[in-house]
């Protein structure tokens, strides 16, 4: 599956158009019904305007390929960890609210307790020795500092949860940290609640989280891992198109420059038209072999180098 073309395809092109001349030749392209400009996702050329333009520099950073996978898994996990917040916070608010209301439902709870005792004694269950009803009772016995202690832990919590998948939404390299550290802090602490007592939910709780540091490691390469964030960095640069443009555009120029290259002795190239020797050109004095050859773009620099070059350094400039 192409990630960039199913990004592009929900969310749109991104086209730019960069001021250097010589980048901006390799992003755009001449289509029949007009200018195309190189998506900087996906790489197809999009015709029309560019969304945006300016320095190369200032280009937007896309992700593309196995970036927009992993984008997509981040929030999912950041989605697991709006969910376990807002339950979360759902119980630090009953916790709290149990205090001020613990003698009406304490009274609540005596006044239903037989019937609840007889209903459920016809199912064949015995209420009395349910786990849900010593927790409860025992609850009842807790004391308001206890209670307040409890209901401020989990709203931490809650928050803790909420900050990690507010960093794993973004994508961003200190939600990526954050994430990872908060969620090992936790995992020793579900290993021992699982090898006390054993649980489905516990397993699940501790597999996801488990996963997430993994990922999150490997891929991510935190903490040093397989190169660390230069190895991370550098892989991104490798598959960026405008990098990638500035690189040929860079490479193009130096070729320009070079022995044998259009432009060298014998030959100057301004854009595609070839001066060659022979060719009629414009007298000058010495020292005006510098001028800008007509049909050649200032801002390359090399016109003017070629020009001379032509004309053998005799200070002419090849029209």
């Amino acid at each position: 599956m192409d990630w960039s073309l199913q990004d592009c395809a929900f969310s749109g092109h991104v086209t730019y158009a960069p001021a250097e001349p010589g980048v901006r030749r390799q992003l755009r392209a001449q289509a029949g019904s007009g200018e195309a400009w190189r998506c900087l996702r996906c790489g197809t050329y999009v015709p029309g305007e560019p969304k945006a333009s300016g320095p190369a520099a200032d280009a937007p950073a896309v992700r593309r390929g196995k970036e927009v996978r992993s984008a997509i898994i981040l929030r999912l996990f950041a989605i697991e960890r709006f969910l376990r917040a807002l339950a979360v916070g759902a119980l630090s608010f009953v916790v709290w609210r149990f205090e001020y209301a613990r003698e009406s439902i304490e009274q609540a709870f005596n006044r239903e307790r037989p019937e609840l005792r007889s209903l459920f004694h016809q199912l064949g269950y015995n209420i009395d020795k349910s786990k849900l009803v010593g927790l409860f009772n025992r609850a009842l016995t807790l004391s308001p500092t206890t209670i307040k202690l409890l209901a401020t832990g989990l709203a931490l919590y809650a928050a803790i949860e909420i900050v990690e998948g507010i960093g794993l939404w973004v994508a961003k390299r200190w939600g990526e940290y954050f994430a990872m550290v908060a969620t090992s802090v936790g995992l020793p602490f579900e290993i021992y609640d699982l090898a006390r007592k054993f649980s489905a939910l516990g397993l699940i709780l501790f597999g996801v989280n488990l996963l997430l540091v993994l990922y999150l490691v490997i891929t991510k390469r935190l903490f040093g891992v397989r190169g660390g964030k230069r190895a991370y960095e550098a892989r991104l640069r490798s598959e960026s198109i405008m990098d990638a443009a500035i690189s040929a555009a860079s490479a193009a120029g130096r070729g320009a420059d070079g022995p044998g290259a259009p432009g060298g002795p014998g030959q100057a190239a301004f854009h595609g038209a070839a001066i060659r020797p022979g060719q009629a050109a414009a007298p000058g004095a010495a020292g005006q072999g510098e001028q800008a050859a007509p049909g050649a773009d200032p801002a390359d620099g090399t016109g003017a180098r070629a020009a001379a070059r032509a004309d053998g350094g005799s200070g002419r400039t090849a029209r």
